[in-house]
């Protein structure tokens, strides 16, 4: 059923980066999934972000899914995972989601971005 899955976590908030990537797993092995992104913007900054990332995926044991990471960052994040989105022809993108602020009533979060203007099924975990 998804054979293409696409996984956007924060990882400034860790607590809903959990969720979301436990799904993403639990998925990708139910659905024996492709794997992300072929390849992602290099730098310091990036290369300790992908370390991070490499880390959560061995905290949870999914080495074995051999997953691409990209990082990827913007003012608004949203337009950036619907691009990545379209260009790994995702059938399923997977979002956290954090208890909403203020701002977020008046603004919206970028899940719920994603969730309206994506053109794939979207699945927000919430911790």
């Amino acid at each position: 059923m998804y054979k293409n899955i696409l996984l956007a976590i924060d990882l400034n908030d860790e607590t809903s980066c959990r969720k979301p990537l436990l799904s993403a797993v639990e998925l990708a092995r139910t659905f024996c999934a492709r794997r992300g992104h072929p390849g992602g913007k290099v730098g310091l900054i990036a290369a300790d972000l992908e370390n991070r990332i490499a880390a959560l995926i061995r905290r949870v044991d999914a080495s074995d899914l051999k997953p691409n990471i990209l990082v990827t960052h913007d003012a608004s994040i949203y337009p950036e995972i619907l691009g990545v989105a379209e260009e790994v022809e995702a059938d399923l993108i997977i979002v956290g989601s954090h208890r909403p602020v203020m701002k977020d009533y008046l603004l919206g979060t970028n899940a719920a971005r994603v969730a309206r203007h994506a053109r794939c099924s979207v699945l927000v975990a919430r911790e």
